[in-house]
């Protein structure tokens, strides 16, 4: 009975820190509001899925103790931001290319598997976001086995999942107050964000 309230007490801990590290306002946030203004909750929860599955996956590294894989993902930190660089500007020039248009009065999703990679690969590919992962989860996940560490990356992906669910769900409630001035502008904040985010990676790789 103890070991079972202590699994629930490590599985609270992980869903605290899947909040933790997927609520600040990043590349992943600013898409999945856009996408669930455009496209309706399902595309932004499969924008939001695909980073959650991304932070388990990582996490899931630091709380095992793979040093290999950490080592490998150190090793290629010039490639992963690269890559993530130039996808993030990729991202950032077709939101500011979309022509703007007012919002459907009922949003039909787009393609879903798409949403979800992108959403995977930008989390996948950022090197903050992995070396701070890895950090917040060996400073703070004190787990003391296989099962613990099991349990506690499971907490962190319904974290990590849930403020998804509340961003997607609470922006989704919103759409009607919105209006198409209000997605333009969302847009061009979106590409400005992603590309700066992007040249500073690029930078990021090209310095280090």
């Amino acid at each position: 009975m103890l070991e079972l309230l202590d699994d629930i007490g490590i599985f609270w801990r992980g869903v605290v820190l899947g909040v933790i590290i997927a609520a600040p306002v990043g590349p992943i946030g600013l898409l999945c509001i856009r996408r669930s203004l455009e496209r309706g909750l399902s595309t932004g929860l499969a924008t939001g899925l695909g980073a959650a599955i991304a932070d388990a996956a990582f996490s899931a590294v630091a709380a095992f103790g793979i040093t290999a894989v950490l080592d490998m993902i150190t090793g290629n930190m010039r490639l992963l931001q690269v890559l993530g660089g130039t996808f993030l500007l990729a991202v950032a020039v077709h939101s500011l290319m979309r022509e703007p248009r007012p919002l459907a009065a009922e949003p039909v999703a787009g393609n879903l598997t798409a949403a979800t990679f992108t959403g995977f690969f930008l989390t996948a590919t950022n090197p903050v976001t992995i070396l701070g992962m890895s950090a917040i989860v060996i400073g703070f996940g004190n787990t003391r086995g296989p099962a613990e560490d099991g349990t506690l990356v499971a907490g962190i992906f319904a974290g990590s999942l849930l403020w998804w669910v509340v961003l997607c769900g609470g922006v989704t409630l919103l759409r009607r107050r919105v209006t198409g001035r209000t997605v333009h502008w969302i847009n061009i904040g979106t590409g400005v964000v992603l590309g700066l985010l992007g040249i500073y990676t690029l930078g990021a790789a090209w310095v280090g």
